[in-house]
């Protein structure tokens, strides 16, 4: 009786792995458990940025009533959403990207929505962005787009994002800031790397790029590490404030939160924010044209900056078929869609696929596994807030450059020799950085390899879905002035 107690014992242990095994595929895409666990935490540390930055965004912006979201609530309303959401994904799509609010609508939403509509108001838009999402990923239609797609540009999106959140990762270190007069950017906070939280980003980016060179396993979660544990030692001498603080800036200081070791680690999460969305106040208050002009906006933001960086991590983690594709696309289209629905739902912004994901895939996650492991960490987030902080953005944005450099290695594979093709890719690169939105950098490139093909007796080349998404392209980048002559913004 004992043995076969023990021989069932050893048999379900035996088959647990299994079962993992072949539900994730983990092994035939030549990966391990362990691969993807360290892999989807490496991608919640370069991602855990966002359930403080969320917050500050959300919640430093308030309605046309007057009222602002509660920062600690909004805390607990992304660090859900996001959870919830990757944790889907991975089950769903088998992919090891991660999900959490989008720093463009989350923008978009706190600096121009809500000076017509309230917060209630503004979630429930993002609720039915999210609803029209998934109607377009689940009858195929986004696929159908998606593979109308020209390779060269596929790989443009890749590359592109790759510089984007290179980007990202300068301009959130303090490495790159912005300028009162001349050139928009400069190098540093006065023109030179003067701030010690700048240099601990140099410190990481170096140390992080020797690691990788290596091939030490477990680099960027160690560069990430280490930057953190010398961050909270410099605070403790130099006693710097943040560059934003409201009361107090310290142009030398640290960019988002201070590296201290917080007195309450701990703290339980508070979800009064979660269902308090209005579907269809703003469309009462503003006007139906209006309100349909904000879900057009939010919907073509999502829907590209998702396809965008599906492409880009998908390639980055060799899931790529040869005509673009990544596998369960279908059902990534549709889970990323709900992600729009669960933010907007939460009061935390739509949930959309996060490039920054991409430092778990170079870490060597390959599967749905380590998205699991993401959104579960996403979910202690919520108690843990507290402790998340800790880490500045100068420590975890040496990935992001890392990761960035890694990906802009795609361009070899497209033949630059044909001018029709060169400088369509060439705006698809620049443009997202430099607008700070993969969807952006989409639409320019759509519309220039559409209107060059055409003008230069190629016109049968470019696949009829591409003419209707360069239209909608050109409507969406010429929304502002169409909606002033339309009065109804």
């Amino acid at each position: 009786m004992a043995k076969s107690a023990k021989s069932a014992q050893t048999a379900t242990s035996s088959t647990a792995p299994g079962f993992l095994d072949r539900f994730f595929e983990i092994s035939s895409r030549g990966s391990t458990v362990r691969q993807e666990i360290r892999g989807g935490v490496v991608a919640f540390v370069t991602m855990a940025y966002i359930v403080v930055l969320n917050p500050l965004i959300l919640g430093g912006s308030p309605d046309v009533s007057g009222a602002s979201l509660d920062i600690a609530q909004l805390t607990a309303a992304t660090g859900l959403a996001a959870g919830l959401t990757t944790i889907l994904f991975g089950v769903v799509a088998r992919l090891p990207f991660g999900l959490a609010a989008g720093l463009g609508i989350n923008s978009f939403l706190a600096v121009s929505v809500v000076q017509d509509v309230t917060w209630p108001e503004a979630m429930g838009l993002v609720v039915i962005n999210g609803v029209i999402i998934v109607i377009l990923g689940a009858t195929g239609i986004r696929t159908a787009i998606f593979n109308a797609v020209p390779h060269a540009l596929k790989v443009a999106i890749a590359v592109g994002i790759g510089l984007f959140i290179a980007f990202i990762g300068l301009v959130n270190s303090g490495f790159v800031t912005r300028t009162a007069a001349g050139p928009p950017v400069q190098l540093g906070q006065d023109g030179s790397l003067s701030s010690l939280p700048t240099l601990v980003f140099v410190f990481a980016l170096i140390l992080t790029g020797i690691l990788v060179v290596r091939n030490v396993p477990g680099s960027i979660l160690i560069g990430i590490a280490v930057a953190a544990v010398v961050s909270i030692i410099i605070q403790s001498f130099a006693k710097l404030g943040t560059v934003d603080d409201p009361n107090d800036p310290d142009p030398f200081g640290w960019n988002l939160t201070v590296p201290e070791i917080p007195q309450n680690i701990v703290a339980l999460p508070d979800f009064s924010l979660v269902g308090a969305f209005d579907l269809v106040g703003s469309f009462q208050n503003i006007g139906a044209l209006a309100a349909t002009m904000l879900v057009f906006t939010l919907v073509f933001t999502n829907f590209f900056d998702a396809m965008g960086a599906m492409t880009g991590l998908a390639r980055t983690a060799g899931l790529q078929n040869e005509d673009g594709t990544f596998p369960r696309v279908r059902g990534a289209f549709v889970v990323e869609g709900l992600g729009a629905v669960f933010g907007g739902a939460a009061s935390a912004s739509s949930n959309t696929v996060f490039v920054d994901s991409a430092a778990g895939i170079v870490e060597g996650a390959r599967t749905g596994l380590a998205a699991c492991v993401t959104g579960a960490l996403f979910l202690l987030s919520m108690f843990f807030s507290p402790l998340i902080a800790v880490i500045p953005m100068e420590a975890g944005a040496p990935a992001l450059v890392v990761v960035g450099a890694m990906m802009v290695t795609g361009i070899r594979e497209i033949d630059l020799s044909d001018f029709r093709t060169s400088l369509p890719v060439f705006l698809t690169m620049v443009t997202m950085p430099l607008t700070y939105s993969v969807a952006n950098g989409i639409g320019a490139g759509f519309i220039s390899w559409t209107v060059i093909h055409a003008l230069t007796g190629r016109a049968r080349e470019v696949h009829w879905l591409l003419w209707i998404v360069s239209a909608g392209f050109v409507l969406y980048f010429v929304r502002g002035p169409l909606s002033a002559v339309l009065g109804v913004m």
